[in-house]
């Protein structure tokens, strides 16, 4: 009893898998080569706000704007 020799095309064919893994390696490969040649832009300088002189008597509680949006919130 002889058994038939394997199919050589499915021998031949690489599975999907492998298929994958190249694929995803040349996406990150194009992708770093795009992001190497994406120029840089500088971030702004923001201006520095000055902070509010601390209150000489104490405490510190300020009703501010935020403070005031607060308590809108939670009224019923």
């Amino acid at each position: 009893m002889n058994k038939s020799p394997r199919n050589p095309s499915e021998e031949s064919r690489p599975s999907l898998k492998r298929r994958t893994l190249f694929a995803g390696a040349s996406t990150v490969g194009a992708l770093a080569a795009a992001a190497t040649l994406i120029p840089r832009v500088a971030p702004e300088e923001t201006a520095a706000v000055e902070p509010k002189p601390a209150p000489t008597k104490g405490g510190g509680y300020s009703l501010s704007d935020h403070v005031k949006q607060y308590y809108q919130t939670t009224r019923i």
